[in-house]
């Protein structure tokens, strides 16, 4: 017999800008509109775009913590880590492995559940997918790969099946885009399942499909600074957008799209070739540039074709959505952040009005948004912005409007009491030193 509820994917993108897909304004090198992502495109056509999808955080490891747990991530220590260090160091940080997790609560409620990607969440043997309710993981465990040689930044093997190491041929992106059709391949009616797809794609090294010849100059070499350009992201984009194709078309013929719920965001922001138009700032800012993401929703049995909301929301709300949607309640030790957002999928008119809010190490960053305001804080100076006039970020409103300020300096302090303090000793890592890529300018 046929199990009602939906099944459930969820595809990460690993530093894509909010800009670019074609359907949120992607522009090639000479500003002409650029037919990058037709099937991502077409998958929004086909269900909800959001204009306000906000990652939990503007690097990669904390926003997984956050997918992960349904829960700031702020409230376990390997999230502090801006990100987890793709080398095996004397710490032992990642999400433990008795933490309460979406995949291990679908999992012991009957669900069928399979990471294909990227983890970032700590290494073997203290961390690992199948140590967290994944039943099947294919993929790595470090922050980066190479596309050809599935090493780690540190020129180390780093492509495992379950946990054994693995070698397989071939380019990344197509490799788990195939893993990802194989597993939809082998499910059945009578078992829902739950997918969690996330791509390394665009991260660095700048490769694509014809790149072989380049991943082998650049082997073990670490950050990719002397290679890319915007032709070559927007290829791997292209590439990625394929494999997606190919995941839809395989729930097609298997006869379950119609009750499928699938997610696309990215993890942060975008970086070096990225589109983050009209925001300004990349990864590691809590300017817009760094956490406000691409984000659609698929679900054909529930969601309207062609909607498109400015409901703001952030990562661990889709982790929370997924659970209401399987209808299965979090652990009562272990109470949800994140808020479902099925009734907007019912009423287009439904805004919960809450605060988000953010803090990093790096810099010294504070943020918190609050419908069209925020707050932001960086190096010690403060900043007062209207969002829906000013989405750019340059007019700091501060002194014009000083009570709103105070109000929402004192909510950004109340949220940040509640949480664990960042330790001192946590680990910052710049995505690029200053004399290799300019910093946004505040």
């Amino acid at each position: 017999m046929a199990d009602p509820r939906p099944n459930l994917i969820f595809i990460l993108a690993d530093d894509l800008g909010y800009a670019d897909l074609g359907c949120t304004g992607a522009r090639d090198a000479h500003n002409n509109a650029c037919d990058v992502s037709p099937r991502l495109d077409a998958m929004a056509a086909q269900g909800l775009r959001f204009t306000r999808g906000y990652s939990n955080s503007a690097v990669c490891s904390p926003t997984r913590f956050a997918l992960a747990t349904g829960r700031w991530q702020y409230r376990l220590r390997g999230a502090a880590e801006e990100p987890i260090a793709s080398v095996h160091g004397d710490k032992v940080l990642g999400l433990p492995p008795d933490h309460p997790t979406v995949a291990s609560l679908l999992r012991d409620a009957g669900y069928a559940t399979a990471l294909v990607g990227k983890w970032h969440l700590g290494y073997p043997p203290h961390f690992g997918p199948r140590l967290s309710g994944y039943e099947e993981f294919y993929g790595f465990h470090a922050g980066g790969a190479d596309y050809f040689a599935h090493c780690d930044p540190r020129g180390r093997p780093d492509f495992w099946l379950n946990e054994q190491p693995h070698e397989e041929d071939g380019y990344l992106t197509d490799l788990l885009s195939r893993r990802a059709v194989d597993f939809v391949e082998r499910q059945t009616a009578d078992r829902p399942f739950f997918l969690s797809l996330h791509y390394s794609a665009p991260h660095w090294p700048w490769l694509t499909r014809d790149d072989r010849e380049e991943s082998l100059r650049i082997a073990g070499i670490g950050k990719h600074t002397d290679g890319g350009s915007i032709a070559t992201y927007q290829r791997m984009i292209h590439h990625m957008d394929e494999g997606i194709g190919w995941l839809l078309d395989a729930l097609e013929k298997k006869g379950m799209a119609e009750n499928t719920l699938i997610v696309f965001t990215s993890d942060n922001g975008g970086e070096r070739f990225s589109n983050n138009w009209p925001f300004v700032g990349q990864k590691m800012d809590l300017l817009e540039g760094g956490i406000r993401v691409p984000l659609l929703a698929r679900w054909p049995a529930r969601i309207a074709p062609g909607a498109v909301s400015d409901v703001p929301n952030l990562t661990m709300d889709w982790s929370a959505t997924f659970l209401a949607a399987a209808g299965v309640a979090a652990h009562p030790d272990y109470p949800l952040d994140g808020i479902s957002l099925l009734p907007l999928m019912d009423d287009a008119q439904w805004n919960p009005q809450r605060d988000l809010a953010w803090r990093m190490k790096h810099r010294d960053q504070r943020a918190l948004v609050r419908g069209d305001w925020k707050y932001l804080q960086v190096e010690g100076i403060e900043y007062l912005f209207n969002l829906a006039a000013d989405p750019r970020e340059r007019a700091n409103l501060r002194e014009r409007e000083p009570g709103r300020l105070a109000e929402l300096r004192q909510a950004w302090q109340a949220w940040n009491a509640a949480l664990p303090p960042i330790p001192e000793e946590a680990r910052v890592s710049l995505v690029f030193t200053r004399a290799e890529l300019p910093q946004a300018s505040y």
